[in-house]
C-alpha cells in the first residue's frame, strides 16, 4: 500500500483525505479535457495512484444484500456514543436487521444498562468489558477481555458457536487520536494485529471503532491479517460523524469467509453510524 510507509500523524491526516481525492482527480482531467484535449493524459497518472491506494476500499455494487447471510452470519457493530442516550433505540434498530451478532462500543453504565434490556431476550449469551460489548443469538463458548498495551481493557475476544462453526469475534474500542497524541492508538491496532495473527481460529471477525480510516498505515498490522467488508452502493460508507459523513473509522473485517458486503445506517442518536455486515461461508 502507497500509505504504509508514511510515519504516524501525516499517514493519518493523508488516509482521512485519501478517498477525497478523487474529486481532484475527476476535476484535474475534466479542466484537461476542456481546455486542451491532447493533455488529458496528465491526469492518468494521479488517478492510477489514487485507485491503487483505495480500490480495496470503494464500493462493491454486485455484492449481496447484507440482510441475508445466506447460511452466513450476519453481523451489527455502532460506536453508541457515551452520554447520548442512544443505546435502547440502537440496540431496537439493529436487533431488526435480523443481526446474529450485535456489537457495541463507548458503552457507559446507562447505556449499558438500556442495551441489556432491550436485547436479553433475543440475544441471551453477552460478553462485556470497559467500554466494548457484544451480544450473541448463539452460545459463546469462550470469552477473554484484551488490553492490548493500554493497561485497561478496550477490546474483548469471544468465540461463539455458530450454526456453521465455531467463530472468534474481537470487538474494539480504539483509543482516540488527537492532534500530536495518537501513540496508545496506534500501538493498540498493532497489538490486536499480533493477537490476530497468533489466532488459530479458521474464521475470525474483527469489528468496532478503530478510530482509523481504512487506508491508515496504523490498521496494516490488522490489514495483513483480515480482510475489509466491502461496501455496497455508490459512496464509500463513511460513518463519521452522523450529521455529514467524512470518514470511515468503524470498520468489520473478517478471515475464513468467502464473501463480506456490508452497508452503514443510522441507528438511535449516535455520532457513529451504525455497520451491518453479511459475512458467507
Amino acid at each position: 500500500m502507497l500509505l504504509g510507509n508514511l510515519p504516524g500523524a501525516f499517514g493519518t491526516a493523508i488516509a482521512v483525505v485519501t478517498p477525497w481525492l478523487g474529486f481532484a482527480v475527476l476535476l484535474l482531467a475534466l479542466a484537461a479535457l476542456l481546455t486542451r484535449p491532447r493533455t488529458i493524459w496528465l491526469a492518468a497518472l494521479p488517478a492510477l495512484v489514487w485507485a491503487t491506494t483505495v480500490w480495496g476500499f470503494l464500493p462493491a455494487p454486485m455484492q449481496s444484500d447484507p440482510s441475508s447471510a445466506d447460511g452466513g452470519l450476519l453481523v451489527a457493530t455502532q460506536n453508541v456514543q457515551a452520554g447520548s442516550g442512544t443505546g435502547e433505540l440502537s440496540a431496537q434498530t439493529l436487533s431488526a436487521t435480523g443481526a446474529e451478532v450485535i456489537a457495541f462500543t463507548e458503552i457507559d453504565g446507562d447505556t449499558g444498562s438500556s442495551i441489556e434490556q432491550t436485547l436479553t431476550e433475543s440475544y441471551p449469551n453477552v460478553s462485556r468489558v470497559g467500554t466494548v460489548g457484544v451480544w450473541s443469538k448463539y452460545p459463546i463458548l469462550s470469552e477473554e477481555p484484551l488490553e492490548l498495551g493500554l493497561g485497561w481493557k478496550r477490546a474483548l475476544r469471544v468465540e461463539i458457536d455458530a450454526p456453521a462453526g465455531s467463530v472468534a469475534i474481537y470487538v474494539v474500542h480504539a483509543a482516540s487520536v488527537r492532534p500530536g497524541a495518537q501513540g496508545e492508538r496506534d500501538s493498540m491496532l498493532r497489538a490486536l494485529g499480533a493477537e490476530i495473527a497468533a489466532d488459530p481460529s479458521p474464521h475470525v471477525i474483527a469489528m468496532g471503532d478503530f478510530n482509523a480510516a481504512s487506508t491508515d498505515p496504523a490498521l496494516d498490522s490488522v490489514r495483513g491479517q483480515l480482510a475489509e467488508a466491502r461496501f455496497s452502493g455508490i459512496g464509500p460508507s463513511f460513518t463519521w460523524p452522523t450529521a455529514l459523513p467524512i470518514v470511515r473509522i468503524d470498520h468489520v473485517f473478517q478471515r475464513g469467509f468467502t464473501r463480506a458486503s456490508a452497508q452503514s445506517m443510522p441507528a438511535g442518536g449516535s455520532d457513529h453510524l451504525a455497520i451491518l455486515a453479511a459475512l458467507q461461508g
